[in-house]
C-alpha cells in the first residue's frame, strides 16, 4: 500500500514537472525558432554559392565544398563539445563547464521558453557559417585537408571561448557587452581571422598582375538571395522569441541591407562611372553585417544610419585599403564582415535605444563597453588564428603546390570538375 500511494504520489509529481515545463515553452516561440534554424542552416551552402560565383571556374567546387563539408564537421563538433565550452555552466568567465558534454543534459527542457534541444541546434549554426565565412579569404590557393584541420582547431580554440564570453554567461557578457545576433562572435572574429590567414597563406599566383574576375555572378547572386533571405532568421531568431524584439530585428535588417546596397551602389557609380551587380551585392552583405550586433536594439532608422555608414566603410576597405595594403583577402571577408561587424558593434553602443541605451541616449558608458569587446576580439582572433596556421602549416602543410593552383582545386583536391564544356 505505502509502495502504491509512493508511485502514484511520484507519478502526479512527474506529472506536474512535465505540465510545469510545456506550460514554460512557449509554442510560439519555439516555431519560430525552428524556422530560423533552418534558415541559418541553408545560409552556409548558400555561402558557398556565394562565395563560389566570384572565383575562377577552376575553384567552383572546392570553393562550395568548403562551406558544405563544414556545415557537417562543426555540426557534430558542437553536439559532441562545442555547446558546453560555449553554453556549459560558467567556469571562471572564460569557458563553458563539461556538464553538456555530448549533449548530456540537453533535452527538451525549458531553456527560456523554447527546447533547450532546439536552442542548441539554434547556436550550432552559427558555429558553422562563421567557420564557414573565413574560407573566402584563402580561396583557390588552400589544401582542403588544411581547411579541415583549421577550422576544427579555429571552433575550439577561437569560437567556443569567444562564444563562451560574449552569449554564455562569460566575463564580457557581464561586463555588459552587447551582441544581438553576432557582430562580434561571428564578424569581427570571422574577418579578423581572415585577414590574418590571407597574410600568412600569401597572394594567389599572378595576384594582381592578373585579372582574377568571377566567373559566374549568377551563381553569386543566388547565393546573395539565400543569404539576404537566411539573414532574417539569423537576426530576428536570436530575440529567442516570436515578440516585439523579433519583429525590430526582422525590420531593421531588411532597411540596413538596403541602405548599404543603395551606398555602395551610388558610391561606385559615382567613383568609377558605372554601379555594378556585384557591387550591390557587397553592399548589401556590408549592410547586413553592420546591424548584425544591434538588431534588436535599434530603431529602423537607426537602421538606416548604420547600413549607410556601413555600406561606406566596406567600401573604402575593399576597394582602396586593399590595393592600398596588398593583401590577397580572395572575397574580401575582412573587408566586408570584419569591418562591417567592428563598425555594428560600436554603432550598438552609440544606436541603442530598445532594452538598453547607447551614447545617443545618455549612456556613454556602453560605447566604451562596446569598444572593449571588440578589442578583445580582434586581439583573440589574429593570436588564435596565427597559432592555429603556424601548427597546421607545419604539420601537414597548408598551400597547395604552384602546378595545383595553375591546374585548380577542383580537380587536384577532388578530382571533379563543375564544368564539363
Amino acid at each position: 500500500m505505502v509502495i502504491l500511494l509512493a508511485a502514484l504520489f511520484s507519478g502526479c509529481w512527474i506529472g506536474l514537472a512535465e505540465a510545469a515545463d510545456a506550460a514554460a515553452i512557449d509554442k510560439a516561440d519555439t516555431a519560430w525558432l525552428m524556422i530560423s534554424t533552418a534558415l541559418v542552416m541553408f545560409m552556409v551552402p548558400g555561402l558557398g554559392v556565394f562565395y563560389a560565383g566570384m572565383v575562377r571556374k577552376k575553384n567552383v567546387l572546392s570553393t562550395i565544398m568548403h562551406s558544405f563539408f563544414l556545415l557537417a564537421l562543426i555540426t557534430v563538433q558542437w553536439v559532441l563539445a562545442g555547446y558546453t565550452l560555449s553554453f556549459g555552466p560558467d567556469l571562471g568567465g572564460l569557458i563553458g563547464g563539461l556538464d553538456f558534454l555530448g549533449l548530456g543534459g540537453v533535452g527538451v527542457e525549458p531553456k527560456g521558453t523554447v527546447p533547450h534541444l532546439l536552442f542548441m541546434a539554434f547556436q550550432g549554426m552559427f558555429a558553422a557559417i562563421t567557420v564557414a565565412l573565413i574560407t573566402g579569404a584563402f580561396a583557390e590557393r588552400i589544401k582542403f585537408s588544411a581547411v579541415v584541420v583549421f577550422s576544427l582547431l579555429w571552433v575550439f580554440i577561437v569560437y567556443d571561448p569567444l562564444c563562451h564570453w560574449v552569449w554564455g554567461g562569460g566575463w564580457l557578457q557581464k561586463l555588459g557587452v552587447l551582441d544581438f545576433a553576432g557582430g562580434i562572435v561571428v564578424h569581427i572574429s570571422s574577418g579578423v581571422s581572415a585577414l590574418v590567414a590571407a597574410i600568412y597563406i600569401g597572394r594567389r599566383r599572378g595576384w594582381p598582375r592578373e585579372l582574377m574576375a568571377p566567373h559566374n555572378l549568377t551563381l553569386t547572386v543566388m547565393g546573395m538571395g539565400i543569404l539576404w533571405f537566411g539573414w532574417f532568421g539569423f537576426n530576428a531568431g536570436s530575440a529567442l522569441a516570436s515578440d516585439g524584439v523579433a519583429v525590430t530585428a526582422f525590420v531593421s535588417t531588411n532597411v540596413s541591407a538596403a541602405v548599404g546596397t543603395l551606398t555602395w551602389g551610388f558610391i561606385e557609380w559615382a567613383h568609377r562611372g558605372k554601379p555594378t551587380l556585384l557591387g550591390a551585392m557587397s553592399g548589401a552583405v556590408a549592410g547586413l553585417g553592420s546591424i548584425t550586433p544591434a538588431a534588436g536594439f535599434v530603431t529602423p532608422a537607426a537602421a538606416m544610419a548604420i547600413g549607410l555608414v556601413g555600406g561606406g566603410l566596406c567600401y573604402v576597405a575593399v576597394t582602396m585599403l586593399k590595393p592600398r595594403f596588398g593583401y590577397d583577402d580572395t572575397l574580401d571577408v575582412f573587408g566586408i564582415h570584419g569591418i562591417a561587424g567592428t563598425w555594428g558593434t560600436l554603432a550598438t553602443g552609440i544606436f541603442a535605444s530598445i532594452g538598453a541605451s547607447g551614447l545617443l541616449h545618455g549612456n556613454p558608458g556602453l560605447l566604451l563597453k562596446q569598444a572593449i569587446g571588440a578589442s578583445v576580439t580582434i586581439v583573440l582572433s589574429a593570436a588564435g588564428t596565427l597559432a592555429i596556421l603556424k601548427v597546421v602549416d607545419m604539420t601537414i602543410g597548408i598551400r597547395v603546390t604552384t602546378e595545383e593552383e595553375i591546374q585548380g582545386l577542383d580537380l587536384t583536391q577532388h578530382e571533379e570538375s563543375g564544368y564539363t564544356m
